[in-house]
């Protein structure tokens, strides 16, 4: 015989919140999930009318009704007309369910700690910081409040509407190279002065994806790498999790020191330099042509790879980008690492790999183990962009804006902290690398700002025997901000000299 619930359960333990963005029906409903799964409810127990539901919640009885059909959608309960509404059998509905405002919940644990050993590996210790001040600094990171809104949403939903999108997900076979592809290896070669084709390239998700790949292809244990002494450290863990031994080479004026490597790495193999494209990172200072071109041929001489990361191409203010060190390479030493659609909101950029066939064959394979699905909508609307030029016009619209606050950045920074701190303003990038002659302690300068509601991550701050400077990204920040900012930290540089 079929037994009837506890109306205590719906009139005391269910919670409605009417602040959060779910449905009623939606919260309600997945608080019966939650008490079938705890076995609160038996299989064939009867659940109340949706009259008395409406009644016991204080809801409407439409909403009622809603909730016994959300259940029953998902076979939760069945609803046999004139007779009322059933638990059905839950063996194999273990899932649980979050619902918002649910005290039958809170008796759920988990452990916090496995039951087996496993591998630790401290290269890859979370580089993230967190604070609750008003202003955050990063590395020199774009603006998404530019993120073109309006236009994207009808973007997006072209891409989602194409009637070939089911085709493309569904397909075994066909053409080795998308359409994305294609107009990837179009749009690179008429920006970068490749000579590429489709097969010259492999998309990823993101540009420290696209190292990763690259890495475990290209690295054993143990091998020789060779960075800048002031370098990405995102691009240093990856190295370091693929094994390899990181030394570093000076950088000057002219950007990387090419004569210090063919002195002193003549007789140790390299396995791969690591270099940037236009501006050095973290100091934005530019590799000279004449360095370049050095490069190229100890590559050549002495058997290494080039990884040349092209991280802030889509930020020149003045004059042109400089072309790729691969677009000059006739030998196939060079692995090239972008990102496309950096003024678009990061889930729908894109990173890439320009490479010999024969190393992005290899890559495809590993991707396939990481990202076998990809991103078809992501790739469908880039496509599209790129066909209609619209990826070159934003990149053009944004850079107006970005130079701008770079002016305005630099102004304020003659104001406050003239004769306190030196730096130079490169060409382009959202970032500029400040440097103070007189030593400070620049993690107290840190908590000072914090003080301020301005937070400085660790990881923009440079400071050793020889170097005291900060990475200072100022393209999230618009004019007023900008200002507001740097009176901050000229403020917090105070408060340090006070102590």
């Amino acid at each position: 015989m079929n037994t009837s619930p506890d109306f205590d359960f719906f009139s005391q333990l269910i919670l409605l919140d009417k602040s959060v963005s779910n449905p009623l029906y939606i919260q309600v409903s997945q608080q019966i999930i939650n008490a079938i799964q705890r076995n609160y409810f038996a299989k064939g127990t009867i659940l109340p009318g949706t009259r008395l539901l409406s009644k016991l919640l204080k809801v409407h009885r439409n909403t009622a009704v809603a909730i016994y059909n959300e259940l029953a959608s998902q076979g939760w309960v069945e609803i046999v007309p004139n007779k009322g509404t059933f638990v059905l059998e839950i063996a194999q509905k273990n899932t649980k369910i979050k619902a918002s405002s649910q005290k039958i919940n809170e008796a759920n644990t988990y452990a916090n700690f496995t039951g087996f050993p496993f591998q630790k590996s401290f290269h890859l210790s979370p580089t993230e910081h967190f604070s609750n001040a008003q202003y955050v600094i990063n590395e020199g990171k774009p603006d998404l409040r530019l993120h073109p809104v309006n236009e994207f949403n009808r973007w997006f939903s072209a891409a989602m509407k194409r009637k070939t999108l089911p085709k493309k997900w569904n397909k075994k076979t066909g053409a080795s190279f998308s359409v994305f592809q294609t107009q990837l290896c179009n749009y690179l070669n008429a920006t970068r002065g490749f000579r590429i084709l489709p097969e010259n390239i492999l998309n990823t998700r993101s540009t420290e994806m696209s190292l990763y790949i690259v890495s475990q292809l290209l690295i054993k244990k143990n091998e020789l790498v060779l960075v800048g002494n002031l370098s990405n450290y995102a691009s240093n863990m990856i190295f370091q999790e693929a094994g390899a031994i990181i030394k570093t080479i000076p950088v000057d004026a002219e950007g990387l020191d090419i004569a210090f490597i063919k002195k002193n790495f003549e007789n140790q193999p390299i396995r791969c330099v690591y270099i940037c494209a236009n501006r050095d990172y973290p100091t934005t200072v530019k590799l000279s042509a004449e360095r370049r071109l050095q490069l190229l041929e100890l590559a050549k001489e002495f058997g290494f790879a080039i990884i040349e990361d092209d991280y802030d191409y889509d930020f020149q203010f003045e004059g042109n980008a400089i072309l790729p060190l691969a677009s000059a390479d006739a030998n196939g030493m060079v692995i090239y690492l972008g990102k496309l659609g950096q003024s678009l909101f990061p889930s729908f950029q894109t990173g890439f790999v320009v490479a010999p066939e024969n190393l992005i064959s290899e890559a495809k394979n590993y991707l396939q183990l990481l990202d076998k699905q990809g991103d078809l909508i992501q790739e469908q609307m880039l496509s599209e962009l790129i066909h209609e030029g619209e990826i070159h016009r934003l990149m053009k619209k944004n850079s107006v804006v970005y130079k701008k606050r770079q002016e305005v950045f630099c102004k304020h920074l003659e104001t406050y902290f003239k004769n306190i701190i030196s730096w130079e303003k490169p060409l382009g990038g959202l970032a500029i690398w400040l440097q103070f002659p007189s030593k400070i302690p620049l993690l107290q300068l840190a908590e000072e700002a914090e003080k301020q509601d301005l937070f400085l991550p660790k990881t923009i701050l440079y400071q050793d025997k020889i170097t005291c400077a900060i990475r200072f990204g100022f393209g999230h920040l618009n004019e007023e901000e900008i200002e507001i900012v740097v009176k901050k930290l000229k403020d917090a540089y105070e408060m340090v000299l006070k102590k």
